[in-house]
């Protein structure tokens, strides 16, 4: 009950640190400056309590929808805590691990991480040629580096942006809830989904609060992600990929991935397109992002062989 607890909360403060920035991030860059920080807590906070408690009631007491049936239940120890410790500490230096690889290799087989990998790198590609595909078509309509939106239109984009961040964070916590969850059983009891309510306002109230956290960089050295047209396509588009996924197969993958990229598809298009904005640029960028995802990889490979094989070398 105690690592069960201890796992669940690191896990929780880690993966609204860390990857619900993802989601947010550019709905907080474009609107950070225009609407007090708890006004947009308070309406991520309404689509978190709605999904959490819809997957609960659709899934028999499952919160993971789905996404820990080839994960067993294993009854939390300390190792599996340390996970989500290394996670938080990861977050708070602003390197986008992928809490998926880090927390659920923990737990899984390494049959299951490897499927987990293979289709976070199939996620990676797409992700990337889709966007690539994308806004080589859209920056040759808009100028994503320019704001260039006409003041009676604005309203409009940012109604569809509020909409499309709903729909973007409900897809996403379908998949990423699995990553918290692993630490519960897998009916979970009606108090535990009432604390856990709880427990995820009171983390996302303080992401809100530092603006994203150190993480959010990613998002603001990016093209044009301050601007709610662009911030709205990013979303739409981010929605129905990690959406393909979820129906795909119960597998997780890493959200991260997919995420990361979809911006590095997007950059290299703009800076194909655009004659002021060369490769030499986005390289840096995107090698960056890239090198931070490996880093936790590796803290994932390391977790997996010190469980498997010398923490408890006959089986979790």
């Amino acid at each position: 009950m105690l690592w069960m607890a201890v796992g669940f909360l690191f896990a929780a403060y880690s993966v609204v640190a860390n990857d619900s920035v993802q989601t947010l991030g550019t709905w907080i860059a474009s609107n950070s400056q225009r609407f007090k920080w708890y006004w947009l807590w308070i309406a991520s906070s309404s689509v978190l309590l709605f999904t959490l408690w819809y997957g609960w009631s659709i899934n028999n007491g499952d919160i993971s929808f789905g996404r820990l049936n080839k994960i067993p239940w294993i009854e939390p120890q300390w190792y599996h805590a340390l996970a989500p410790l290394i996670l938080l500490a990861l977050t708070r230096v602003g390197i986008p691990v992928s809490t998926t690889f880090l927390v659920l290799s923990a737990f899984a087989s390494t049959f299951v991480l490897e499927q987990m990998l293979v289709k976070s790198i199939v996620g990676y590609a797409i992700a990337a040629v889709i966007a690539y595909g994308l806004w080589f078509v859209i920056e040759r309509l808009i100028d994503e580096k320019a704001d260039k939106v006409k003041e009676k239109n604005i309203k409009y984009w940012r109604v569809g942006q509020w909409c499309t961040t709903g729909f973007l964070w409900y897809t996403w916590l379908s998949h990423d809830l699995a990553n918290i969850a692993v630490f519960l059983p897998r009916v979970v009891p009606v108090g535990w989904v009432i604390f856990a309510s709880v427990i995820f306002i009171i983390f996302l109230g303080y992401m809100f609060y530092e603006k994203g956290g150190k993480i959010q960089k990613i998002i603001l050295e990016k093209t044009g992600t301050r601007y709610v047209r662009s911030a709205t396509i990013i979303d739409l588009v981010y929605a129905f990929i990690l959406l393909f996924f979820k129906q795909y197969n119960d597998i997780p993958m890493s959200t991260t991935w997919v995420f990361v990229g979809l911006l590095c598809g997007r950059e290299l298009a703009i800076s194909t397109v655009m004659k002021d904005y060369k490769f030499k640029y986005v390289f840096p960028i995107i090698a960056k992002d890239f090198i931070k995802m490996l880093v936790g990889l590796l803290a994932s490979i390391g977790i997996v062989l010190l469980i498997h094989y010398i923490i408890v070398p006959n089986g979790l």
